[in-house]
């Protein structure tokens, strides 16, 4: 077993949108946005396909050029900071990402260590123990060698996980990382998310479609519509059965969960009438 190492507190880091307008083609998916995101525990982003999560996601992270507005990190626009200093912050899973042909999983992980490297992309004298830990915190130790392409849908979504972890960001941005995963990995990995929360004292911010999931493992819930927050906080606060049918049109019943205590959605039906 891979000896655990000492990791520093970051400092708290700040990621805000301010009037932030983004889009694709024609209207924008998001228009005018304001969020400020907690700068400490696990934020979690949910609401209907085509609300403006992954779109915002993306725009925080610097992959998306607002068309208005701004993001801004530390207080400064994220656009006019350097890629480097900007990828040994804020690290991102998209929900689709793709791999070189032909590349190993510890060589894929071994490329989150790039934005900590020196000139002539340099390996760092920790950079083994880093993507060692990231495999063995993944359980992805045993397919270090095997090829990115021949692993099943959820070993795949857990090396990406993997490389994620060995960037070390003060802020991971996870969009739908649960994606492919079994429900005993889809536990897993949310433990592991907030076990980096309270351990390593990183901001982790994901976009998820199980709400449930949300509800327990969330610090703070953040529910979308129409590309605009219609309701934010702890998610005792904020989930009933009103923000649940305007957020995602379904009629439900709210009850404690048994084991965490949190908010548990029971579906009865949509738009007002018993399945």
């Amino acid at each position: 077993m891979t000896r655990a190492r000492t990791h520093a507190t970051p400092a708290a880091r700040s990621l805000r949108a301010d009037g932030l307008v983004v889009g694709y083609d024609g209207e924008p998916v998001i228009a005018g946005l304001d969020l400020a995101l907690p700068s400490a525990g696990v934020t979690m982003i949910v609401g209907g396909n085509g609300c403006g999560k992954s779109t915002l996601l993306r725009a925080l992270a610097r992959l998306i050029r607002p068309r208005g507005g701004a993001v801004l990190l530390d207080g400064e626009p994220i656009a006019r900071l350097a890629t480097k200093q900007v990828a040994r912050i804020v690290g991102l899973l998209p929900q689709a990402p793709t791999a070189p042909d032909g590349i190993t999983v510890s060589e894929l992980v071994d490329r989150g260590r790039t934005p900590h490297r020196g000139g002539f992309g340099r390996r760092g004298a920790g950079d083994d123990a880093v993507v060692a830990e990231a495999l063995e915190l993944t359980g992805m130790v045993e397919f270090a060698e095997r090829g990115v392409d021949e692993l099943s849908g959820g070993q795949r979504q857990r090396a990406w996980v993997a490389m994620a972890l060995a960037q070390e960001p003060d802020i991971l941005l996870l969009d739908e990382p649960t994606t492919y995963l079994d429900l005993a990995h889809q536990v897993e990995l949310l433990e592991l998310l907030v076990r980096l929360s309270r351990e390593r004292g990183t901001q982790v911010v994901v976009v998820i479609h199980e709400l449930n999931l949300a509800t327990r493992y969330a610090d703070h819930l953040i529910a979308m519509a129409d590309g605009a927050v219609v309701a934010q906080g702890r998610p005792a606060e904020v989930v009933t059965v009103e923000l649940v049918r305007e957020v995602f049109g379904l009629e439900t019943v709210i009850c404690p969960d048994p084991v965490a205590g949190t908010p548990m959605i029971v579906p009865v039906g949509s738009g007002g009438g018993a399945a």
